[in-house]
């Protein structure tokens, strides 16, 4: 079962920055397109940000030119920079890998708390 581990959130002001981080216990992880995924209370999950396997990128509207995504697979890692944020980016963040712009792995981990309040 693939274990995912995220960690990173926290308290931020709007304006300010965080980066997370997801470490992937999943043998050949570089053959994965790995993603963030982020959900508010009350409101479903959705895709924040998608790397593939060779390091393409794509975003959600509504992060696009704030938030970076990026990978790295010799420790079986992906991360998120998120400059710029927002009292609306407030979730809980979650990785997984990425089919098409599903979820690809059935268990998820714990994520993490991201709160962006004055």
């Amino acid at each position: 079962q693939v274990q995912l581990v995220e960690s990173g959130g926290g308290l931020v002001q709007p304006g300010g920055s965080l980066r997370l981080s997801c470490t992937c216990s999943i043998s050949g992880f570089n053959i994965y397109h790995m993603a963030w995924y982020r959900q508010a209370p009350g409101k479903e999950r959705e895709l924040v940000a998608r790397v593939t396997t060779d390091d393409k990128t794509n975003y959600a509207d509504s992060v696009k030119g704030r938030f970076t995504i990026s990978r790295d697979n010799a420790v079986n890692a992906v991360y998120l920079q998120m400059n710029s944020l927002k009292p609306e980016d407030s979730a809980v963040y979650y990785c997984n890998g990425a089919f098409g712009n599903q979820p690809l792995f059935p268990s998820w981990g714990r994520g993490t708390q991201v709160t962006v309040s004055a």
